[in-house]
C-alpha cells in the first residue's frame, strides 16, 4: 500500500480530529477576549480577582487553546496534503488558508495581551476587547462559507 492510499484511508479520521480541534480552538478564541473584557472592567472592583482572572486566562491559553491550535494545524495540513482532496485551482482553499493564518495571528495577539495583563501593563479597554472579539466570528464565517460553497 503506497502513501497516497494510506493518507486517503486515514482522511476521515484526520477530518474528524480537525473538526473537533477547530471547535475547541474557536471556543477559546471566542471566550478569551470576553475574559479580558471582564478582567478590565470588573477585576479592579473585587479584591483578589486579578489572580483569578490570570489563572483562568493562562489555563485557557495553555491547556485548551494552544493544543487545539496545534492539532487543528496538524490535522488540517494532513488533509491538505492528502492527494485528491483539495483542488488548488479554486479560490476557497486560499481564502480558508489566509483566514487560518489570520486566526493564528489573532491567537498570538491574545497571548501577548495576556502577558500584558500578567505584567500589569494592559492598555486596552473593555470596548476594544469587545471589538476584537468579532475577529474570530468574521474568520469563522469566511472559513465555513469557503469550505461549504467551494467557490
Amino acid at each position: 500500500m503506497d502513501l497516497s492510499n494510506v493518507m486517503f484511508t486515514l482522511y476521515p479520521y484526520a477530518k474528524s480530529l480537525h473538526i473537533m480541534a477547530v471547535l475547541s480552538w474557536m471556543a477559546g478564541l471566542f471566550y478569551l477576549p470576553r475574559l479580558f473584557v471582564y478582567h478590565v472592567e470588573q477585576a479592579e472592583n473585587v479584591q483578589e480577582a486579578v489572580p483569578i482572572f490570570l489563572t483562568m486566562e493562562e489555563k485557557l491559553l495553555r491547556i485548551i487553546m494552544r493544543p487545539a491550535m496545534y492539532v487543528s494545524w496538524a490535522a488540517g495540513l494532513f488533509i491538505v496534503l492528502t492527494p485528491g482532496i483539495v483542488d488548488w485551482s479554486y479560490v476557497w482553499p486560499w481564502t480558508k488558508g489566509a483566514s487560518v493564518i489570520v486566526m493564528t495571528w489573532f491567537h498570538h495577539w491574545l497571548q501577548f495581551r495576556y502577558r500584558d495583563f500578567k505584567k500589569g501593563q494592559n492598555r486596552l479597554t473593555g470596548r476594544q476587547f469587545r471589538l476584537m472579539n468579532e475577529v474570530p466570528t468574521v474568520l469563522m464565517l469566511v472559513i465555513v462559507v469557503s469550505v461549504i460553497f467551494k467557490f
